[in-house]
This record gives C-alpha cells, sequence and structure tokens, in this order.
C-alpha cells in the first residue's frame, strides 16, 4: 500500500495546523482520500486567511493547553495527530521562557495524554533538528547525537517534547515519532519579529530595503523546503518502521546567509543590498547540516526540491498574496 492510500478514510488533527508547515500539511492531505482535517491553532502566530478551505477541513479556534478545546478536537477520535503547535522560536523563548516552557513543555504534555486516552494510531511531534543538536554534536548531524548543552530555552522544549514523546512510547507504547525540522522555508510562512529569516528577508526586499545579516554572512543553514518536510511527515504517519524513532527533516545541504539573501534580492530586484548587524549573544552555530541518511533508509525520505527553486516558489507566493502578508506582517 502507497503513503498516499494509507490516509484513505482516516481522521488527522493538527496542532498549529495554520502555521507554514501546518497549511502546507493540510493541503497535501486534502488531496488525498482522508475523511477529515482537524486544525486546532491559536493564531498567535499565524492567520485565518492562510488556511486552506474545504469542506473536509474544520478549524478550531483554540488552544492547545485549554482542555475545553483539546476536548473538541479530540471529540471526533482522530487516527493520526500531528503536533506542531508550538512557541516559535529562538529569540521569542529567550524573551519569554516561561511561555516558552508552558506552550512547549505543558502543551505537548496535555496533547499526548488526550491522545493516550483515545489510542490514536500514530502521534507525530514536530522537533527542532537545529535545536536538540549542540556544539560538540559532529556535524553533519545524526539522530542519536543530541546535545544537552544548549543555549536557548526553545531548544531546551523542543528536547523536552521529545523526551515526552519518547515517555508515552516506553511507558503506554503509544507510537510516536519525532520530527526534527531544519530549517524550513517557503510558501506559506508569513513574515515578522520572531519569524524565520528567509520570509523576512523576502518581505523586505520586497520593500526595497537592505537585508540585515547577522554575523559575518558565511555562516550557513540547511534550508528545507516545506514540501520536503510535508513529503517526510506523511511518511511518518504511516510507516510502521517510524514508530519510536526520531528523524531528521532537512536538505543534507548547506546554503550560506550571504548567499541566500544575495538570490533574494535578485529574485525582488531590491538594489537596497545588504547590512551587517552584531550576532546575537545565543546564535552560536556558525554551520547546520543535517544528515537524511536513517530518514532514507527507514521512511523513504528524499528532499527533491532545490534552493533555488524552493526560492522561486517562496517568492511567488509573496507575490500572491502580497496584501495580506503586508497587513499581517508584525515586527
Amino acid at each position: 500500500m502507497t503513503i498516499s492510500d494509507s490516509f484513505e478514510g482516516k481522521t488527522i488533527l493538527i496542532t498549529g495546523g495554520a502555521g507554514a508547515v501546518g497549511r502546507n500539511l493540510v493541503t497535501a492531505l486534502n488531496s488525498l482520500k482522508t475523511k477529515k482535517i482537524i486544525i486546532l491553532d491559536n493564531l498567535s502566530s499565524s492567520y485565518e486567511w492562510n488556511i486552506p478551505k474545504s469542506p473536509k477541513i474544520q478549524f478550531i479556534h483554540g488552544d492547545i493547553l485549554n482542555d475545553e478545546d483539546l476536548k473538541w478536537a479530540f471529540r471526533d477520535k482522530p487516527d493520526i495527530v500531528y503536533h506542531l503547535a508550538a512557541h516559535f522560536a529562538n529569540q521569542n523563548s529567550v524573551d519569554s521562557p516561561e511561555t516558552d516552557l508552558m506552550v512547549n513543555g505543558m502543551g505537548i504534555l496535555k496533547v499526548l495524554q488526550y491522545a493516550h486516552l483515545i489510542n490514536v494510531e500514530r502521534f507525530v511531534y514536530s522537533s527542532s533538528g537545529c535545536g536538540v543538536y549542540g556544539l560538540e554534536s559532529k556535524m553533519p548531524f545524526e539522530e542519536h547525537d543530541i546535545s544537552i548543552h544548549l543555549h536557548t530555552p526553545y531548544q531546551v522544549t523542543k528536547l523536552l517534547g521529545e523526551l515526552y514523546a519518547n515517555y508515552f512510547h516506553n511507558l503506554y507504547e503509544l507510537p510516536i515519532v519525532n520530527a526534527r525540522f531544519f530549517n524550513s522555508y517557503g510558501p506559506g510562512e508569513v513574515p515578522g519579529k520572531y519569524r524565520n529569516v528567509i520570509p523576512n528577508f523576502f518581505y523586505w526586499a520586497m520593500k526595497g530595503q537592505p537585508l540585515p545579516i547577522t554575523g559575518e554572512g558565511t555562516e550557513t543553514r540547511d534550508w528545507t523546503y516545506v514540501g520536503d518536510i510535508v513529503n517526510g511527515l506523511l511518511a511518518m504517519g504511516v510507516r510502521d518502521e517510524a514508530m519510536g524513532e526520531a528523524f531528521n527533516l532537512g536538505s543534507g545541504k548547506e546554503q550560506s546567509v550571504i548567499d541566500m539573501a544575495n538570490k533574494v534580492n535578485e529574485l525582488t530586484g531590491n538594489d537596497a543590498g545588504i547590512r551587517y548587524t552584531e550576532r546575537r549573544n545565543w546564535d552560536v552555530k556558525t554551520r547546520l547540516l543535517s544528515c537524511v541518511d536513517k530518514a532514507n533508509r527507514v521512511i523513504g525520505y528524499e528532499p527533491k526540491i532545490s534552493f533555488d527553486e524552493g526560492l522561486k516558489e517562496t517568492h511567488r507566493w509573496f507575490v500572491e498574496n502580497w496584501k495580506n502578508i503586508e497587513k499581517s506582517a508584525e515586527f
């Protein structure tokens, strides 16, 4: 049975489903023979206009910390839960560590408890490949080489989420999978103060502003197109071999920040160039690179979208949705 066929007749719950990865996952699931797709999102960092519309899609404007909202979300006893809701991301967690712990710690604990009560077929947790590996981890990062020497509350609570998921798997045999995202980018991510660098760069470039690079620009990241991440999540949702495991969802390739900035300026026709700013004190990783061999071997994960192609798709989405993006972006 193919991955697509495995979703036939399934009810899927996606916490944080209005976010960038979530709305792309919802779109993919909606194109399959799923029965129902439930989105639970408090819209703290996402927008209702960005949610796909379909008779199969139910949007619940609610919070993973609220039991009444969780009861409503789990009312139809979803077969598969994708837990994407999070307090995002590093700088936001440094500014608001208590909120980060509540959302990323207590939040996943509560969702896991409800998932256990109804005996879900699969629970997929969105962890952070950029977070759980440390300076002492060897590059490219392999799944076994995680760190306990972390630099932001977000990194700490993302690892905590994996530990809670593993606990429910070990004690209750809950069929969990930990997905470690690497620098996801692509259509659907609205720019903002605490958002990722690529959507923010497109926003500033389209406004004719210089792009601010923190550090020297030679730093590298493993930017991974959201469509590739979605394909990995689909496989994690149904492949039996994935249960109880953690997988890197990256591109397996490095791109420098300065090259990315130049590509964004070229795509948008921005002549304002770049400017350099001081590196943030928590930003200690000058390189990020995933090893995706395990994900390829076990679940057939294979990133297919080149960085240039992904940037073009992102730019196209910005142009098509510019009015909503300009209205919604918060800095």
